[in-house]
């Protein structure tokens, strides 16, 4: 799957630069790059590696700078193509002389249902504005979020002792601090884009197969992939980077593993940290898992995140 990731990630560019496609030129005459992964959700469990795969898109939204690309994904088995995953991603135009945002051409909608799709476009994007505002990192949480971590804490307390220090592991529980795994990649040449930056993709396969591979360790079992939800590329890696990954599961429901996996750059001579992506995973199994425990506030607030997270591709499969 992280193969098809780096597809999905040229795929997307491809269809952004045919957007801006100027005749005279007989090329684009912008630098178009990956924003962020809006969602992929998966509709098959299986990907079979020995049958055809086809990839289908358009742009179904643009904005400014901007533009919305849904991609399709079917795979050939049984003498049809059958629906494989749905991936919206988000790509913004730069300026190749001076690297500043660049206004793209606009959408010429031509019939009802090119108007709906664009209609959708803009709801998907009022809906990361405000996903935006709500995150974590800039509120509380809500009173009802609030209510939840206070009851694991609660749940967590030694009743002998009557300390809050003191902490005990609920039965089928694992603390949150035991369920990470870390990896770490020198960034090669060979990985690069036309940019002379490390390829949108390389970045996305690499977090996902850690992620996948925590969830598998924490479940004991191969776990299968339900969605990709809000990838951000905060910035871009250069070639020779040490990027560094942490993947973490942060909540688990029933058969279901959310996982977040946190990127980085560390610089070797200056010692300094500068996050790149932050990457969430839904995974299910066939089995109920361990609750995971938050202890520290840091960890509470990633449960919450997770549990958003969570939801809102629960909430999203259930319309469908």
């Amino acid at each position: 799957f992280g193969r098809i990731l780096e597809d999905l990630d040229s795929l997307a560019v491809l269809i952004c630069y045919s957007h801006t496609w100027n005749k005279e030129l007989k090329r684009s005459p912008l630098s178009i790059v990956t924003a962020l992964v809006d969602k992929i959700d998966m509709r098959k469990n299986i990907i079979y590696p020995d049958c055809d795969i086809k990839f289908t898109g358009h742009v179904t939204w643009v904005g400014k700078t901007s533009i919305e690309a849904k991609m399709h994904m079917s795979q050939y088995h049984d003498g049809a193509y059958t629906d494989v995953l749905d991936a919206t991603f988000v790509m913004v135009a730069r300026d190749p002389e001076n690297k500043r945002a660049a206004f793209i051409n606009p959408l010429k909608l031509e019939s009802p249902e090119e108007d709906a799709i664009f209609q959708q476009g803009e709801i998907n994007k009022t809906r990361r504005v405000e996903l935006s505002t709500a995150s974590l990192l800039k509120v509380a949480p809500t009173a009802e979020e609030r209510t939840l971590i206070h009851n694991l804490f609660l749940n967590t307390l030694d009743t002998r002792t009557v300390s809050f220090r003191s902490r005990i592991l609920p039965p089928n529980s694992v603390w949150m601090e035991d369920a990470k795994m870390k990896g770490l990649e020198i960034c090669h040449p060979q990985e690069r884009n036309i940019f002379n930056r490390i390829f949108g993709g390389f970045l996305m396969r690499k977090a996902y197969e850690l992620g996948w591979a925590n969830a598998c360790a924490f479940a004991g079992c191969r776990p299968t992939l339900v969605a990709v939800d809000d990838i951000v590329f905060r910035k871009p890696v250069e070639i020779g980077s040490l990027l560094l990954l942490s993947s973490q599961v942060c909540y688990t429901e029933g058969m279901h593993i959310q996982v977040r996996v946190h990127t980085e750059v560390l610089d070797p001579l200056t010692r300094q940290h500068s996050t790149t992506n932050v990457f969430h995973f839904t995974f299910r199994v066939e089995k109920d898992i361990p609750a995971i425990v938050p202890q520290s506030y840091g960890e509470s607030m990633l449960y919450l995140d997770g549990k958003r997270h969570f939801d809102e591709t629960m909430r999203i499969n259930q319309m469908k």
